[in-house]
């Protein structure tokens, strides 16, 4: 035990308290971190957080035991493992880009990070609390450490989603949490010199790792592109980090391309079949256009396609994610794709969550188009819910249409009808319609209004300027193949979510 001196054991004391507060907020990013980067690459992002916490707190229980056979040179051996965490952690982003798209091993290498820091951090916490009972008593020691403990877990949730990853990105974050640790490695180091038998070479080698972390961040972005090279394959263009998702737009000859967290949304070699489709069928339906609701389609191709139509006086955009909106607004492609549409006086952009405008929302609308991604987590799982549905008729005219896109009947066939009963059980009935997209093979959709009566015969006009759905197409897209025909499903609902286990099922088959 160090000796007593007053004032220099209370501002170790302090310095320990710091560390402890830190260790825990780099602890929580660790595994946020970690988390996020793998529904980027895997999706379903309840599952990836489950495991990954789940794998954290195992692992911390492992370190925490292990601890226990450290009798002797704490601080030192403290310092050691704060040195080993921060080189882990800091590259553990890089580690995982790597496994992901030049290995066949992401798991295990994602499952070996995780233990790997759970357990350095598990065996963090207990060896600095024996050293800051050192210097006060045990009561004092277990409040203190948990208290900072608790409040940097606290923080570090706050900081991760509204700063660190909109902001930095993940392989930034990595190196700066991985920085985070060697600081405190190396100050603890410093302070603590005099009773440390090894405090210049841990000092020193902390401020090596640190400064090459710092080239790791500086380089960050270079890195990230490289990486992600691989998994495109075609000239990536373009690349936004957003509190919400990965942006990616792609190029090959005249064939642009945007990804959302890896899952490609729309090509232009064949977008116009999808929007056509998605958009028109319905507006074909209904006499009235004045006022429109476009949920989701933040790249403005949608809107596009509903502004053909010279009757809508008012067309609201309702996109969660201010980062595509911008790109749909301002960037010369989305620009030249869109035909301008964001910037069309018409129209109103709103950055919120569907489920809550719709809830808080005043105004009637004559159509309701939704074009969301697939529901492969409960947050978007939500927006293919009764609940939700039941919110969009009330705000259709009496005359009013719905028609939301609803994954392909093809491949997640038990998705797609979930999807049309679910809609059936809010309106009284729904009309299901399908056409081929050749980037996403055969995908559906369904429709619906609060007083459904027989299908209008649509007009086609020139003045559209149609590159695919025209009436002989507009014929044949309700029919259904055998192999996609309607079958038996749940309807999906806010307290059981069976759409996201049903979506979920079906990218294992055809993985």
């Amino acid at each position: 035990m160090p000796a007593k001196t007053g004032i220099k054991d209370s501002a170790r004391l302090v310095v320990l308290l710091v560390s402890v507060f830190i260790i825990a907020t780099c602890g929580i990013l660790y595994e946020l971190l970690i988390s996020t980067i793998s529904t980027y690459f895997l999706g379903s992002s309840v599952l990836h957080f489950s495991i990954t916490i789940g794998l954290f707190m195992s692992f911390m229980g492992v370190g925490s035991y292990l601890s226990k056979f450290i009798n002797d040179h704490l601080l030192e051996r403290f310092v050691f493992i704060e040195i080993l965490l921060g080189v882990v952690g800091g590259c553990s982003a890089l580690v995982l880009y790597f496994s992901h798209s030049l290995t066949e091993n992401y798991h295990l290498v994602a499952f070996l990070i995780i233990s790997a820091l759970g357990t350095f951090i598990g065996l963090e916490i207990p060896l600095v609390a024996r050293i800051i009972n050192q210097y006060t008593t045990l009561k004092d020691t277990l409040a203190q450490v948990l208290s900072f403990d608790y409040i940097g877990a606290l923080i570090a949730s706050i900081v991760f989603p509204l700063l660190l990853l909109p902001y930095f990105g993940t392989m930034r974050t990595a190196f700066l949490i991985g920085i985070l640790n060697l600081s405190v490695a190396a100050f603890n180091a410093q302070v603590f010199r005099d009773i440390l038998k090894n405090a210049v070479p841990l000092r020193n080698a902390s401020i090596v790792l640190m400064a090459v972390l710092a080239v790791g961040f500086a380089c960050s972005f270079k890195i990230t592109t490289f990486f992600e090279q691989f998994v495109y394959q075609d000239e990536i263009i373009l690349t936004r980090q957003s509190a919400y998702q990965r942006v990616v737009l792609t190029r090959w000859n005249n064939d642009f391309r945007l990804y959302l967290n890896g899952a490609l949304q729309f090509s232009t070699v064949d977008e116009h079949r999808y929007h056509e489709t998605l958009v028109h069928v319905p507006m074909q339906q209904v006499r009235n256009h004045e006022r429109v609701l476009l949920l989701g389609g933040g790249d403005g191709l949608a809107a596009r396609e509903i502004l053909k139509y010279t009757d809508v006086a008012h067309l609201d955009v309702v996109d969660l994610d201010a980062a595509v909106t911008d790109l749909g607004k301002n960037n010369p492609i989305f620009k030249n794709l869109n035909h301008n549409s964001f910037n069309n006086p018409k129209v109103k952009i709103y950055n919120q969550d569907a489920f809550n405008f719709i809830k808080n929302a005043s105004d009637l609308y004559s159509v309701v188009i939704i074009d969301l991604p697939d529901p492969n987590d409960p947050t978007l799982g939500k927006l293919y819910s009764r609940e939700f549905y039941n919110l969009v008729a009330k705000r259709l005219t009496a005359d009013g249409l719905m028609a939301t896109q609803a994954t392909s009947p093809y491949f997640a066939t038990d998705t797609f009808w979930c999807i049309a009963h679910t809609v059936r059980s809010a309106f009284g009935g729904a009309t299901p319609y399908t056409t081929y997209v050749p980037s996403f093979g055969q995908w559906g959709f369904v429709m619906a209004s609060k007083n459904p009566g027989p299908r209008v015969a649509p007009a086609f006009s020139a003045r559209l300027e149609l590159r695919y759905l025209n009436a002989k197409v507009y014929e044949n897209i309700f029919d259904f193949d055998p192999d996609m025909a309607d079958r038996p499903t749940e309807v999906n609902r806010l307290d059981n979510q069976i759409v996201v286990q049903l979506y979920e099922k079906s990218l294992k088959n055809w993985q």
